[in-house]
């Protein structure tokens, strides 16, 4: 694994938590960075996400570090806006940036006041732990409700070298992003226009994060930047740029994936695949549907092959499609032909669904060649006890 050039990293506990536990995280570009970002739909947002945003406008799209803490979603509180400005000032302060060149994030409880002393008097001793190496702690410090690590690497060679992307994220619950994600950032050391990033983004982030559901709601918190500092020395051609743009793509796929794999509670990590609809826009609503269908969930949970909740779902997804002109597989069984049950042993489908990743397939026989492909998890009584408790 090789990390992009010219990123360091820390973590330490700052007493957010209520376990002593790493809290908060920081990311610092020895070189300023271009930036990307999409940040939560949410009507609700919390005030990291707000002035994420605003800093990004004021900086003309510049970053220098990325402040994260878990423990608290600094949203919906009193002191929350004025909270955040404080901590970037003093991490603006100590690494000698401009404040607008430090972008917030948070991660956590809703609605809890959060204590802005406490980060403002651990970034000293965070600062001084900076290092290229401590990737791996900085993506644990932001982990909540998360069972594991979700990082992802990629490298491509290029006519003049070669460029790096890292990526860490995390999310296990409140898992559906639209536009955005959980918390994720993705670095990368090629040097590409700010225009050309954006762009980058916003292609990568619909074939990844936007195709990922856990539970169907959407945070208050969600943010995902997209960095490239250039400190490589190397800019693609505009051949090459398609290249980098895959690295990044596929870096958050991988990343998309592991928060499906680790929804809370779950055991079976689902990939839906939806084609033949008339856009791909169609079959990412349809692939959606069943994605977050209670029913598809804990059918697959059980491994029970029970076609019919998936077909019902295609139906409620707002999608225009002929019910007796669709295929349903699932684990590679064709379970549905036309509309119509198709002749399979369940006894073996349910053996082949019992596995650790389910595979569900919808084809829609016509003349439509949109597709999409989709990740969500299967819903276990796991779900429940976690969320019951959440905040206990």
């Amino acid at each position: 694994m090789k990390l992009p050039l010219g990123f360091a990293y820390a973590a330490t506990y700052a007493g957010i938590r209520n376990v002593e536990k790493d809290d908060l995280a920081l990311i610092v570009s020895g070189l300023p960075a271009h930036a990307a970002a999409v940040f939560t739909a949410n009507r609700v947002q919390a005030s990291p996400v707000k002035l994420s945003r605003r800093h990004l406008k004021q900086s003309k799209g510049l970053a220098g570090a990325v402040l994260v803490n878990a423990g608290n979603a600094n949203c919906a509180t009193r002191t929350g806006d004025a909270g955040a400005l404080a901590t970037c000032k003093a991490a603006a302060r100590l690494l000698k940036l401009p404040v607008a060149q430090v972008l917030p994030a948070s991660t956590g409880v809703i609605g809890v006041e959060l204590d802005a002393k406490k980060i403002v008097d651990a970034l000293p001793r965070l600062i001084a732990e900076l290092r290229p190496d401590r990737f791996d702690d900085a993506a644990r410090a932001m982990m909540t409700t998360d069972l594991v690590m979700k990082t992802a690497f990629a490298a491509t060679t290029l006519r003049r070298g070669a460029v790096r992307v890292a990526g860490m994220t995390k999310g296990s619950g409140m898992i559906q992003p639209r536009m955005a994600t959980t918390l994720g950032f993705v670095l990368t050391d090629a040097e590409i226009p700010a225009v050309a990033l954006r762009a980058i983004l916003k292609r990568s982030v619909e074939r990844s994060y936007n195709r990922v559901s856990v539970d169907g709601d959407t945070s208050t918190n969600d943010t995902l930047l997209l960095l490239a500092n250039g400190a490589s020395g190397v800019r693609p051609s505009r051949r090459e740029l398609g290249a980098v743009e895959e690295s990044i793509a596929g870096v958050m796929e991988e990343l998309a994936q592991a928060i499906a794999r680790d929804g809370e509670g779950a055991r079976k990590l689902i990939t839906i695949v939806v084609s033949g609809a008339g856009s791909d826009d169609d079959a990412a609503r349809m692939a959606r549907a069943i994605a977050n269908s209670p029913l598809v969930k804990t059918a697959v949970a059980g491994s029970d092959p029970n076609w019919g909740r998936i077909l019902s779902a295609a139906g409620n997804a707002g999608v225009a499609f002929d019910p007796g002109k669709t295929d349903i597989h699932m684990q590679n069984v064709a379970v549905c032909r036309g509309g119509l049950a198709a002749p399979f042993s369940e006894a073996e489908l349910k053996q082949k669904l019992d596995s650790a990743e389910c595979e569900i397939r919808v084809a829609l026989r016509g003349k439509g060649k949109g597709s999409a492909r989709f990740w969500t998890c299967d819903l276990t009584e796991g779900y429940i006890r976690i969320n019951a408790s959440y905040r206990t």
